[in-house]
């Protein structure tokens, strides 16, 4: 069995200081990622383009953070996961100051490039020092708590920009968004010796490329991609495609369905902290996982083949929620296993690339059914998608610490 690097760096104490700058960081990494869009219909006046033009921008964002998570993966373990995060946080901050200071379509393009960049250094660097500074018996709270963060950030960037739109106009806007970012990079910055380094990450003794290469390329770790594309859209088309869907097959205003996606998505952090706390108290956290993933199927399968009542209906997009949200900390402890001792970043980089590659393929995936085929296969195929998750985690689980050890014992 390989020995994790949860085994190293492990220091006294709850980790409560470490758990809360780092979930900050996470909070503004999917701040940022909802900032641009609620002011599409600004900045398309503004910039005298398309929603289409718009998109692209954040296409962009996307496709640099796909490219760059798993190389930045290998950076983190190099040089170190706080360098790293540092960076990370001053890029994006200053990459949001400079669309509202030079406001301007190609400065949103590059700009939104960088902050792609900046974006990759989150889920290494993050699993990397938390995996060293908090205590592993409470690892999968810790991992819950940065999860939920994230889910905090998405709810939290619509309104906050509508709220500083209706104050100043939407460059100051961004600027002070990009400002409040500095100031966590600050906060982070003087604080970093709170953030504990995996024993050799960033003192010049990285395993070669070449190891590296093999440890990622091993049966376990791409079962782990595969897992996390299937997460990827699962989550989609509930998230993206649930009102459409819902709409669609049953006939319900707008206003019903959203209060139906409203429940799922409200009940995902629920499901996320409490999954936490089981995550801590099970070893065999596959089958946890695989459990969670067969009820979200089942519940999926009974809204689109018995067409419930709208309020039963609420209440299985609810419980479908708190599962999706309760398998995170074990899906985090899962891919934590699968890692040798100073190779978190290179590891928990390269398997959340899946999240990005399900989140290109699911829109015009679930786009095409809906505009083909009875609303409800969207339903289908996320039970399905679903069920096959069941595969790949389970043997995920069955096969971590058969994975190559990027380093010589």
């Amino acid at each position: 069995m390989v020995s994790t690097a949860g085994e190293v760096g492990v220091r006294s104490g709850g980790g409560g200081k470490v758990i809360a700058l780092i979930s900050a960081g996470h909070f503004l990494s999917h701040f940022y990622l909802l900032l641009i869009p609620p002011l599409f219909p600004l900045l398309k006046e503004a910039f005298g383009v398309g929603f289409t033009e718009l998109g692209l921008a954040i296409t962009v964002f996307s496709v640099v953070t796909a490219l760059t998570q798993a190389p930045v993966g290998f950076l983190v373990d190099r040089v170190g996961a706080r360098t790293v995060l540092l960076w990370g946080l001053f890029l994006e901050a200053g990459a949001f100051v400079a669309i509202g200071l030079m406001p301007g379509y190609w400065v949103l393009l590059v700009m939104m490039g960088m902050a792609g960049l900046a974006n990759s250094v989150y889920h290494p660097a993050d699993y990397a020092i938390l995996n060293a500074s908090v205590p592993a018996v409470r690892m999968g709270r810790a991992f819950s708590i940065h999860t939920a963060s994230g889910m905090l950030g998405n709810a939290v960037a619509p309104a906050a920009m509508v709220a500083l739109v209706s104050v100043w106009d939407w460059p100051r806007a961004l600027v002070v968004c990009g400002l409040l970012g500095a100031l966590v990079a600050v906060l982070v910055a003087t604080n970093a010796g709170a953030l504990k380094e995996a024993a050799g990450g960033g003192r010049g003794q990285p395993v070669g490329v070449a190891a590296g290469v093999r440890l990622l390329t091993s049966a376990p770790i791409l079962l782990g991609v595969l897992f996390f594309i299937g997460l990827a859209i699962a989550g989609t088309g509930v998230s993206a495609f649930g009102v459409s869907t819902l709409t669609l097959d049953y006939g319900i205003s707008m206003a019903d369905a959203a209060t139906v996606l409203s429940a799922y998505l409200f009940a995902s952090p629920v499901g996320v902290l409490c999954g936490g706390w089981v995550a801590d108290r099970v070893t065999r956290h596959h089958w946890f996982a695989a459990g969670c993933f067969v009820l979200i199927a089942v519940l999926f399968t009974v809204v689109a083949w018995v067409t419930p009542p709208l309020s039963w209906t609420a209440v299985l997009f609810l419980a479908a929620g708190f599962l999706s949200g309760a398998v995170a900390p074990s899906r985090d402890m899962l891919i934590r296993s699968l890692a040798p001792p100073g190779e978190m970043g290179k590891v928990f980089g390269f398997v959340s690339t899946g999240f990005n590659i399900g989140g290109m393929i699911a829109p015009p995936m679930f786009g095409y059914l809906l505009d083909r085929h009875d609303p409800r296969i969207v339903l289908w195929v996320i039970a399905g998608v679903s069920l096959l998750s069941v595969l790949t985690v389970s043997s995920t689980g069955r096969r971590r610490g058969r994975a190559p050890a990027g380093a010589p014992s």
